[in-house]
């Protein structure tokens, strides 16, 4: 098949070099996210194996900065994120856990359920840092189950794998 050209079932389409370019951008981006999320979630696994659940939030932060610095990850903790209210720009807004490869924000919560109130929270940060993926974790749980105490959300919606 001619380099540009793909074909699904009896469409044929052609994209422009500038198609090309975006197209790839956007695989590359998805590949490198989708590395750091799968990263992310064998930290959470061996921090919450090897402390367990009923720590303080604080514990859970430093153990998994330790873990993903400890992977090669870049991580930074306690990131302000900035409101702007009326043209000027309050930085006391909101304080993002974890942010991981500048692509993914990791927020950890030791609660005996997550709420509606947490969701939201992530939500919020993924839009005011116009990130993509964000990873809400709550340690406080016997097990760390996927879309149940650890739940990857991707621009304002829960993702399913």
């Amino acid at each position: 098949m001619a380099s540009g050209i793909r074909s699904y079932a009896s469409e044929t389409i052609q994209y422009s070099s500038q198609q090309k370019i975006v197209y790839s951008h956007l695989l590359v981006k998805t590949m490198q996210i989708e590395d750091v999320t799968y990263q992310i979630r064998g930290a959470a696994f061996k921090v919450h194996k090897t402390m367990g659940p009923g720590m303080f939030e604080s514990v859970y932060e430093t153990t998994m900065k330790f873990e993903l610095a400890r992977n090669g990850l870049k991580v930074e903790s306690q990131i302000v994120v900035p409101v702007f209210y009326e043209g000027f720009k309050l930085d006391e807004g909101f304080k993002l856990d974890l942010l991981v490869e500048d692509m993914v924000i990791v927020e950890i919560k030791s609660v005996e359920k997550l709420n509606n109130v947490h969701f939201k929270q992530l939500n919020t940060y993924l839009k005011l840092t116009n990130k993509e993926v964000g990873y809400l974790i709550n340690f406080n749980s016997a097990f760390l189950k996927d879309r149940v105490s650890m739940i990857r959300i991707v621009n304002g919606f829960h993702d399913s794998f």
